[in-house]
């Protein structure tokens, strides 16, 4: 594509994680559906890249106007195994050293992008970065241009914001003593947080820590930036959203969520039970033909399955386990688990039966109550399809849209990062799910896993679960609306609207700035 048929040239940099890559690749779809002659280039290590390319090039769709461009990483450099250029390769103790670690790749970022600049006599429209590359918008007032974060929850965010900037849960910041029981500052007085639904690295810490000198240092150069992107809908976190926009004062917060395959957003009509209708994320490697998976699910009573799945990075002890294994059981429910190895094992390894109760699998294949899946499931054709009736996620942004998106209620058991804020918000603000433990700490026991499993998907609360979950599916379907004749009565959704707020914004910019059109 050339200079002269481009609409512009927007710069994405993602951080180093399968979530975030997958966030911001969704977000250049959605971007390219409304601009198809805008280009998007991709900035990212050298590895990373390698597998961007591979998922792009496995789809369906061409992308012309998408491009990659490597800058180098050396991660031995910062005390991390070779050819670590992805956290999710790495055990949870090393994420810290990880994330510190990116901060070195500002210099490479500053000259790949002058040298695209020097190159191309022009300076990009805007730079959509990371949350945890708050750095990148110094870089971008150096350079003359737009720098916007892109986020994923609006309430996960926000919550993130005030906790490691405030540390609220501390009495002073010359003392250890922690409060049990708090208010979150920016929040409503009403919001409240237990010390338990804390980050741990945020409860053990103090502002002195590594991680905290940088996620206080990332959030202030962040809130800096010209305007936020959220990958979330107006009509749904309302809380979350005018907290967030608090913490940016004047600045636009565009919600532009959710970022899901189209044929997630089109209501009922995805609950007819059928063939597989994706190959969305190809790049994962199956531990089930997604053929198989449906054809189970077909046999199968409507709402009668409950997913499980923890994510891209997440597991749960051996001991937490065999628990759930057996609650499992004691329930009786139809079932799909994604397992991955447990805590303290890598995460490549094999999947053994050590991990799980005595003779599990065998009375499994007996009864064909469950399918175990080791590596990846076809999570977004599960979730579509009639018969799963619950999910039981690790609640992670991506997997709760997902699920939200099919009026799907959900089990809750969050383990890091903004998991507890999205699990706490799904709870008490959207009422769609009840939380069976939290993280790996403390005890869990079979009989707690059943009467948990047994509320959502058997009892009168899980079906107003399911009425609510259903609502907030209608207002997700609802604000991805495409423009049709006003004539007929229909408008442009929510979040349409708001990308094309967006793209609007980043235009007159491009218009407007007369050093831009200056270069020589």
């Amino acid at each position: 594509m050339s200079q002269q048929e481009e609409d512009g040239h927007i710069i994405m940099f993602p951080f180093m994680a399968h979530g975030h890559f997958t966030r911001f690749l969704a977000l250049a779809k959605f971007i390219t559906k409304r601009k198809p002659n805008i280009r998007i280039t991709f900035v990212s290590t050298p590895l990373n890249v390698k597998r961007l390319q591979s998922t792009l090039s496995s789809e369906t769709t061409t992308y012309n106007n998408i491009c990659f461009a490597e800058i180098p990483f050396k991660s031995t450099d910062h005390g991390l195994p070779p050819n670590s250029e992805s956290i999710d390769s790495l055990p949870v103790h090393l994420n810290p050293t990880f994330f510190c670690a990116s901060e070195s790749l500002e210099p490479a970022f500053e000259k790949f992008l002058t040298e695209t600049i020097r190159t191309e006599k022009r300076v990009p429209d805007c730079i959509i970065f990371d949350l945890f590359f708050g750095w990148v918008h110094d870089i971008a007032k150096r350079v003359g241009t737009l720098s916007f974060c892109f986020l994923s929850g609006a309430y996960g965010a926000a919550m993130y914001f005030s906790t490691w900037l405030y540390f609220p849960h501390r009495k002073n910041d010359d003392s250890n003593d922690l409060i049990e029981e708090f208010h979150v500052p920016r929040f409503p007085d009403t919001c409240r947080l237990q010390l338990s639904q804390l980050f741990p690295e945020l409860r053990k810490t103090n502002k002195e820590s590594m991680f905290a000198k940088f996620a206080r240092r990332q959030i202030s150069l962040t809130l800096k930036s010209d305007g936020m992107l959220c990958n979330t809908v107006e009509e749904i976190e309302v809380v979350g959203l005018k907290v967030l926009r608090d913490h940016m004062e004047s600045k636009p917060v565009w919600t532009i969520g959710p970022l899901l395959p189209s044929y997630l957003l089109q209501g009922n009509q995805n609950k007819n039970k059928g063939s597989v209708v994706s190959n969305f994320r190809t790049e994962k490697e199956f531990g089930i033909r997604p053929e198989s998976c449906i054809e189970w699910l077909n046999h199968q009573k409507p709402s009668s399955v409950l997913y499980i799945s923890f994510g891209s990075q997440g597991t749960i002890s051996a001991p937490k386990m065999k628990e759930l294994a057996l609650g499992l059981e004691k329930s009786g429910k139809f079932f799909i688990w994604v397992l991955r190895p447990p805590i303290g094992y890598d995460s490549k390894s094999e999947f053994k039966a050590e991990w799980l109760p005595e003779g599990f699998e065998e009375r499994l294949n007996e009864t064909k109550k469950g399918l175990l899946v080791k590596k990846w499931a076809p999570q977004l054709e599960i979730l579509c399809h009639g018969s799963t009736g619950a999910f039981l996620t690790h609640c992670g942004w991506n997997s709760v849209f997902e699920s939200l998106s099919q009026g799907v209620p959900i089990i809750g058991w969050p383990l890091f990062a903004e998991q507890n804020y999205n699990s706490k918000m799904i709870r008490e603000e959207l009422g769609v799910s009840v939380e069976l433990a939290i993280g790996n700490e403390g005890e869990l026991s079979s009989e707690h896993v059943k009467k948990v499993i047994d509320q959502v998907m058997d009892s009168s609360k899980g079906d107003e679960m399911r009425k609510k979950a259903t609502v907030i599916a209608e207002k997700i379907s609802a604000a991805m609306k495409e423009d049709k004749d006003e004539a007929d009565g229909h408008r442009k959704g929510s979040s349409i609207r708001s990308l094309d707020d967006f793209l609007a914004t980043v235009t007159s910019k491009k218009v407007a700035d007369a050093d831009k059109r200056a270069i020589a």
